[in-house]
């Protein structure tokens, strides 16, 4: 008895996007570490931890080391409260890959955007130019609700305080 498989064109062509996807999804998160630091690591890890309110944001073009134009958002934060280090000024420039400007639109996957207004814990790294950037990118900024719980979680800043203050 001979058995035979019938394919169909879309059976296989499905197949081979789910394959696909799966591969891709791999390849992403090797990429990107795929591994979230603890809250206690990126407190030891950035040089600065601080509350902060975005007052402004002003995206500009800026080439990076490999030639690529990219867009660049330049946020002025209003220090409310530092958490780690020096405790200079109430504003402090920071750079963010992405936002909107000339009518282009830049989304960094790792990276949220922060919109004039909005609060959070921000932990900063200076660069080559004395403008702060985010730790570790993405990790480096939990966005705070009006109740001071990081967005999406059930982290209060009480916490990310109470740690800080452990780490000075």
């Amino acid at each position: 008895m001979e058995s035979r498989i019938i394919h169909s064109p879309r059976a296989v062509a499905g197949a081979l996007t789910v394959a696909a996807c799966v591969i891709a999804s791999a390849v992403v998160s090797g990429a990107s570490g795929g591994r979230i630091a603890t809250l206690d690591e990126r407190i030891a890890g950035a040089q600065r931890v601080v509350v902060a309110s975005a007052r402004s944001v002003d995206a500009r073009w800026r080439e990076n080391t490999y030639g690529d134009r990219l867009i660049v958002s330049r946020v002025l934060l209003d220090v409310e409260e530092t958490l780690k280090g020096s405790a200079t000024g109430n504003a402090i420039w920071m750079d963010l890959e992405g936002g909107t400007l000339d009518g282009f639109t830049l989304r960094v996957s790792d990276l949220p955007d922060v919109r004039p207004g909005e609060r959070a814990v921000f932990f900063l790294d200076q660069d080559e130019n004395g403008v702060a950037m985010p730790h570790l990118r993405g990790q480096g900024i939990l966005k705070l609700n009006q109740d001071n719980v990081v967005t999406g979680s059930s982290l209060r800043l009480d916490v990310i305080r109470t740690l800080a203050r452990g780490r000075r």
